[in-house]
This record gives C-alpha cells, structure tokens and sequence, in this order.
C-alpha cells in the first residue's frame, strides 16, 4: 500500500489542530484539518478521509450534530468513516446528552478526553485503522 491513511481533525481550536497534525504526521499519517463541522462534512466529499478525529464543542456545527448528519442519506456513504472523538467534555456526560437530543446513542468508535498524550492518540488511532485495513 503505498499511500498513509487519511485522517480528518475537526476542531476550533487552531493550536489544538495544530498539535494534533504535527502528533499525527509524526506517526506516519496525512492529516486534513477543519475548523467546524459544516467544514468537516464539505471534506468528507473532497478528502475522503479514513477515519475522523471529531471535537464535540464547535461554533457553526458542533460534533454532535456531525454525528447526527452522517445518519443522513445524504452522507449515507460516509456513515462507516470511523470517528474519534477528542473532547475536554467527559465520555459519560457528552454521550448522556446526545442521547437526550437524538433518541440514539452516540455512534462512535472511540473516546478520548483532552488532553491527550501523543502515544496515547497514535495507539488509538493504530487500532483503528488497523481494524479497518488501512493500517
């Protein structure tokens, strides 16, 4: 294989995003920001990432409502995109409140609270896409 997998960093904060591009081209990854998330379901089209890193607390569109929108048919085949979730809001209260919103749970395939060491984001991120064949 002779490309690195893709990953999308959703975030506001500039320096987080920032950080987390550095931490992940460190490990070997090509790395495509957005600062919100309609930024971040205009990428999915053009980028076509592996695999999202998706804060929760955004202006415009939050992670939330992200999560939402790929449940949509409009974004049906982006529904599979395996999402992380890296947020300061606290795994339990953040799921709890988009129950509360949506009537589902929030379907993702990890969690990790900031701030997070960079080992520790690169061995999630490994895991991922590891399982999904990209790694």
């Amino acid at each position: 294989m002779g490309t690195s997998p893709k990953i999308l960093v959703v975030d506001d904060d500039p320096d987080m995003r920032d950080a987390l591009q550095m931490i992940l081209e460190s490990g070997g990854h090509t790395v495509v920001t957005a600062e919100d998330g309609q930024q971040c379901l205009a990428k999915l089209k053009d980028e076509q990432p592996d695999l999202i890193i998706l804060d929760l607390l955004m202006p415009k569109m939050d992670g939330f409502e992200v999560c939402k929108a790929l449940k949509d048919p409009r974004y049906a085949k982006y529904g599979n995109v395996p999402i992380i979730i890296l947020s300061s809001i606290q795994e339990g209260v953040s799921q709890r409140r988009y129950e509360l919103e949506t009537g589902v749970q929030l379907d993702v395939d990890d969690y990790v609270e900031k701030p997070i060491e960079s080992s520790v984001l690169l061995e999630r991120v490994g895991k991922i896409l590891k399982r999904i064949g990209k790694a």
